[in-house]
């Protein structure tokens, strides 16, 4: 596994993602503290977005009603 700091990883990136995708894992450093890590995906990386299974309820997309819409339009 290869560290480099910030600044390098800003100025290298293109470079950085070539290795990753040869598969070697990056640790990216700012001054003495790790703060992220590239690594290669794997085929079955892919997720769903969003946190919470949610829907909107119809209601939401219902006119406000005047007073509330007066005080947006202030």
């Amino acid at each position: 596994m290869k560290a480099v700091k910030v600044q390098y990883a800003k100025t290298h990136l293109s470079a950085l993602l070539a290795a990753v995708e040869q598969g070697e894992e990056i640790v990216i450093s700012r001054g003495d503290r790790l703060v992220a890590r590239l690594v290669p995906l794997t085929e079955n990386a892919e997720r769903e977005l969003g946190f919470l299974a949610y829907e909107l309820p119809d209601s939401f997309f219902d006119d406000l009603p005047e007073d509330e819409l007066a005080v947006w339009e202030k």
